[in-house]
């Protein structure tokens, strides 16, 4: 009976210790596929971090960077310009032009 018993108990042990229990080979798999995930989501946050640091570096130090964003999100323009608006969807009026000018 002990020659049937221990081999049985010793492979019974073998095999919870490989499959079962919490470091198992699931487990092991399944943390190797979320720290891989984690990685890849990192360096994407890295790259995003990296690209909004350059993008702060050049609104700082770049007047040229500036100027394009005052002129594009405000509608800015220099003194002697003429700043042209287009109604989009609008009737067509032919002769009126905006002649509104926004200061620096």
């Amino acid at each position: 009976m002990r020659r049937v018993l221990f081999p049985a108990v010793l492979l019974l042990a073998a095999y919870f210790a490989v499959f079962g229990g919490e470091y198992g080979v699931a487990d092991v798999r399944q943390t190797r596929a979320l720290a891989a995930e984690a990685a890849q989501e990192l360096a994407g946050i890295q790259e995003e971090t990296r690209r909004l640091e350059l993008r702060v570096e050049a609104l700082e130090e770049d007047p040229r960077t500036l100027e394009t964003l005052a002129r594009e999100r405000f509608g800015m323009i220099r003194d002697g310009e003429v700043l042209y608006r287009f109604a989009v969807g609008g009737p067509a009026r032919t002769g009126e032009v905006d002649t509104s000018h926004s200061g620096r």
